[in-house]
């Protein structure tokens, strides 16, 4: 592609010195599991978040079934999630023996409908995720004031919101525990899987520091039944180097974002909706059009690329047909999932390229 949908490499190549001298560093410590530079890097990353812990996990994933593990959700406990979200936030809750429970996105913000919430809770609900999809925060406030009167727990899935704000606070401890990825292609992503999670309760964090190192507090004592998911120190040397950049790289994000907003204004395609409560980083830019596909190949055939998140809902994958939806049953997630198309964004994507792109979606 002409313009791809993300450029890494230019990522690399942009801050090379820095993390060719970060991984030189990390490989000649010696220490090649946890050490300091994991130490370091929760310490700076916990700041960045606003939260008072962070523990590094091995992805993602890890860090939503780690959380589910911590707070002792599992058999019979039903956990509130987005119908429409990548897959690993259902896998999370599948892995641990919980129900999943989808609740239907705002058209919007794509993001969990708060409204919907209230009729989804059961005697069995324990917990919700709220996922801050895109890089745009969730509506926190209303899910955080029904946790709070039904007893419920609140784990937030930041995996692509690095350095977004809701009403003016970083995303990183408004809910009990907030997981993140580190994936390659994510705001803050290191150059293999890694994950976090962070918290303003101690004690969750001791109990997840155990978990994510076979269960032990202490070396060979195990007090529970834990997991090998540990952040490895080259991604978190990388990290370190990563995240000093971060914000100005989230506010290129912005600035490409506002030229989407305002270029393709009128031009046939919905664009995302952004309430003056959030701060969103723009992890990705996402539209609807009724012809999406169309439009994708139109892109493609001027050497743009772009991708879909997520051309299958969760609740249609094979993965859980055990689950028994049917067609139909979750329909804003199906609608999105046939509508949804991610623009090229990322800090190294040119306002120049960025022009192009509004110009062959106005000229279709």
């Amino acid at each position: 592609m002409t313009i791809p949908f993300l450029d890494l490499r230019a990522g690399y190549v942009e801050l090379k010195s820095e993390i060719d001298a970060a991984v030189a560093r990390a490989l000649d410590s010696g220490h090649y599991i946890l050490g300091p530079e994991v130490e370091a890097f929760e310490t700076e990353f916990a700041r960045y978040a606003g939260a008072g812990q962070c523990i590094g996990v091995g992805n993602g994933l890890d860090a939503l079934i780690l959380s589910l593990r911590a707070l002792d959700i599992g058999p019979g406990d039903e956990v509130i999630v987005p119908s429409h979200t990548f897959v690993a936030t259902w896998l999370a809750v599948a892995a641990v023996g919980a129900r999943i429970v989808p609740v239907e996105p705002d058209a919007g913000t794509m993001n969990i409908d708060v409204t919907r919430l209230a009729q989804a809770l059961t005697p069995a609900t324990r917990a919700i995720i709220p996922v801050h999809l895109y890089g745009q925060p969730a509506d926190l406030g209303p899910i955080l004031a029904l946790a709070r009167a039904h007893g419920l727990r609140v784990i937030e899935d930041a995996a692509q919101a690095h350095g977004a704000r809701y009403r003016g606070r970083p995303i990183g401890a408004h809910g009990d525990l907030v997981c993140w990825s580190f994936y390659p292609g994510k705001n803050l992503g290191a150059f293999g899987d890694g994950g976090a999670v962070t918290t303003d309760d101690a004690v969750l964090a001791e109990r997840l520091r155990a978990l994510h190192n076979y269960g032990s507090s202490r070396k060979y004592v195990n007090d529970e039944q834990g997991l090998n998911s540990r952040l490895d120190p080259i991604q978190a040397a990388i990290l370190r180097v990563k995240l000093r950049h971060l914000a100005e790289w989230n506010d290129r994000r912005r600035a490409i974002a506002r030229f989407y907003l305002d270029g393709l204004a009128g031009s046939g395609v919905t664009l995302p909706t952004v309430p003056d409560w959030c701060d969103p980083v723009w992890h990705l830019f996402v539209v609807q059009d009724e012809g999406r596909d169309a439009l994708q190949a139109r892109l493609a055939s001027l050497g743009i690329g772009s991708l879909i998140h997520y051309p299958i809902p969760p609740h249609r994958q094979k993965a859980f047909a055990e689950l028994g939806f049917a067609p139909g049953d979750l329909p804003i997630a199906e609608r999105l999932a046939r509508t949804v198309l991610s623009l090229p964004m990322g800090p190294q994507l040119s306002l120049d390229d960025a022009g192009r792109i509004v110009d062959a979606i106005l000229r279709r």
